[in-house]
């Protein structure tokens, strides 16, 4: 379908842009990658990234930037040409924009709380608003992370050892109401990396009906993100029929491996794009919900 043609365009493009960080990007060659115009690939980029692609170069190089401030003696200059700011004065200003505050109180503020990398990867407080569930969430570490990010300062993280049960699963999730989305169409999409993921890992969203009833569920089982992969923007996109009582989405990892997720949205969609609806036996339990999704920024 033609949205599905779009999203391997986008996929193709993020992939140039993440090996050139550091280097001049035009976006010509950025559209190339596509081939298509420069004209009709800025049109599918913001919809489906939710930003244009200007933006996102901007914030991938802040993003690697950040991490080169926290985790290297390196000036701040130095980190501000690398990543192709013509001065450390424009390089300021985009910072703080995005962080909050400038190159060198971020590097001294967080600098205090990182020891090492072996440390930050064993992070497991659950963000606010995120439960852990899944058959076996005790064998899994999920909570946020600050050393693997794609935008910004943190990143949803879950990681099992090799001991953990191959078929068993765990997913760092939320459920709300569905009562603001009644009769809509929704994506739930974020951008996702793995490492040594021996079994499965991808988003799920799962439509509830009243009496726990499952009406939509994907959980990406058909197109499984397997191995070490680098960031990827995934999606599942579900409707949402009149009568629906709730909306659960999350990551999920299947056996041993690491998955991270960042960027993550929950929005309506137009009825062009395809639903990717696939029918499972699974209920929900009954629980008190919020009114809708949230900490999407997994702060």
């Amino acid at each position: 379908m033609l949205y599905n043609e779009h999203k391997e365009w986008v996929d193709q493009a993020v992939s140039y842009i993440e090996r050139h960080l550091r280097e001049d990007i035009r976006l010509e060659d950025v559209a190339e990658q596509a081939a298509v115009s420069m004209y009709h690939f800025h049109r599918v980029f913001q919809p489906i990234v939710g930003m244009s692609v200007t933006e996102y170069i901007r914030q991938r190089r802040l993003t690697h930037a950040g991490g080169e401030l926290i985790r290297t003696d390196k000036r701040v200059l130095d980190i501000a040409l690398e990543y192709r700011f013509g001065t450390q004065e424009a390089f300021t200003r985009a910072f703080k924009k995005m962080f909050g505050m400038p190159p060198k109180q971020y590097r001294d503020y967080y600098s205090n709380f990182i020891r090492d990398k072996e440390e930050l990867e064993m992070t497991t407080t659950l963000p606010h608003g995120w439960i852990r569930g899944g058959s076996h969430p005790h064998e899994y570490e999920m909570g946020v992370n600050n050393e693997v990010v794609h935008q910004g300062q943190t990143s949803g993280r879950i990681h099992a050892g090799k001991e953990a049960y191959a078929e068993g699963f765990g997913t760092m999730m939320q459920m709300f109401k569905a009562d603001r989305y009644l009769g809509k169409r929704i994506r739930f999409s974020a951008f996702v990396k793995t490492e040594d993921v021996q079994e499965s890992a991808g988003l799920w969203m799962r439509v509830d009906g009243p009496d726990n009833e499952m009406l939509q569920f994907d959980n990406m089982l058909d197109r499984p993100i397997t191995g070490s992969r680098d960031w990827k923007l995934h999606s599942v996109v579900l409707d949402v029929p009149e009568g629906s009582a709730a909306i659960a989405f999350g990551v999920l990892l299947v056996g041993p491996g690491t998955v991270w997720a960042d960027g993550i949205r929950l929005e309506e969609v137009d009825s062009k794009i395809p639903t990717t609806h696939m029918m499972v036996d699974q209920s929900a339990e009954e629980v008190e919900l919020p009114e809708g999704p949230v900490n999407l920024e997994l702060n």
